[in-house]
């Protein structure tokens, strides 16, 4: 008898619990859904009046760093949408969030400066905390979805405070050199991608550690931008 390939043990067709996890609750969205994640109206996972909210509507921000774009601001449907995805797992709602990110991309890409090509795009990492809870990365799924090679290199050497109620410097603070790359850039192009630009003290950080690594760093898109007062 001929020794079983890899492919055909049964082991090697499991999926692993987060991913297994995701599908799940995509599966159990999609049939069960009882409210829009926009408006709260019954038996729909987003109602059609709400998904053309998501219109993508670019928003460029200032940095010191890196240009920053976002496909829509954070408020709104963006903002309840986003929240579903990332604090209760509806994450068959990212496919109609993908045309804002696209059109940030875009909009970058658009630039007289701006490179003919991307080489890579780099997602935000995701604390092992929210990676637990959540059990999926919502950065790195978006990132699959600009269909520019994704390279997973950027990690935390250090455990970070939770951003949520921290204020622009106090974000700083706590990202400050709490970012590794993995891998040497060689002078790629680099794209940084993550769901929701605050302060943009995050993209400021990834862009160190890619550069400091080797990479070019083009700018960071997001889905939606908070738009800073003042």
């Amino acid at each position: 008898m001929p020794p079983k390939t890899p492919s055909s043990s049964p082991g090697a067709r499991l999926l692993s619990w987060p991913t297994a996890r995701r599908l799940v609750r995509e599966i159990a969205d999609l049939a069960f859904a009882s409210a829009c994640a926009g408006c709260g109206a019954a038996g729909t996972a987003l109602c059609t009046s709400c998904e053309a909210e998501l219109e993508p509507r670019v928003v460029r921000l200032r940095s010191g760093v890196v240009p920053l774009r976002a496909g829509l601001v954070f408020d709104g449907v963006a903002a309840s949408v986003l929240r579903a995805v990332k604090e209760d797992g509806q994450t068959s709602l990212i496919r109609p969030l993908r045309p804002a990110l696209a059109a940030a991309v875009d909009d970058l890409c658009a630039g007289a400066t701006a490179p003919r090509r991307l080489d890579v795009v780099v997602p935000v990492p995701t604390t092992r905390a929210a990676f637990r809870r959540r059990g999926y990365r919502v950065p790195e799924i978006l990132a699959r979805g600009t269909g520019i090679p994704l390279l997973r290199t950027l990690s935390y050497v250090r455990r970070v405070r939770d951003q949520r109620g921290l204020g622009a410097q106090e974000r700083r603070t706590n990202l400050a050199g709490g970012l590794l790359s993995s891998r040497a850039g060689d002078g790629a192009s680099a794209l940084i991608v993550d769901d929701v630009i605050t302060t943009g003290a995050t993209c400021a950080e990834a862009a160190r550690a890619l550069g400091a690594a080797g990479f070019t760093v083009v700018g960071a898109v997001a889905v939606a931008a908070t738009l800073r007062r003042g």
